[in-house]
């Protein structure tokens, strides 16, 4: 996996555009960062919640690091080199729904069956 693969995945989810962020790139939804890419590009920073968090880091150790911001536990560092395409997939998947519009997310989800 390498940035150019994790940018194409991060982009092909709905409504996703990239923005310069400091000196990072930033994917974005709705005016939102659901993640970025620090200069060097070998590391992607993906913000999730707690839940996916100590999950990702329990299946994927010595790929996905803990991301710490003032502080604070904010999502997981992807070692990009190490990770699969299907375990960035998936972590970009969740960041983006949680930053998308509750508008978007119920466009997206299947109508209750009557």
């Amino acid at each position: 996996m390498n940035l150019a693969a994790a940018r194409r995945l991060a982009l092909a989810l709905p409504d996703s555009l990239e923005a310069p962020h400091h000196q990072a790139t930033s994917f974005r939804v709705g005016g939102k960062v659901f993640a970025t890419a620090p200069p060097l590009g070998d590391t992607l920073h993906v913000f999730i919640g707690d839940d996916e968090r100590e999950r990702a880091l329990a299946l994927a150790p010595g790929v996905v690091d803990k991301l710490m911001w003032g502080g604070k536990a904010v999502g997981v560092r992807i070692m990009l080199a190490r990770a699969r395409p299907s375990l960035v997939r998936e972590l970009l998947a969740q960041a983006w729904r949680r930053k998308a519009p509750a508008r978007m997310l119920s466009s997206l989800e299947p109508p209750e069956p009557s």
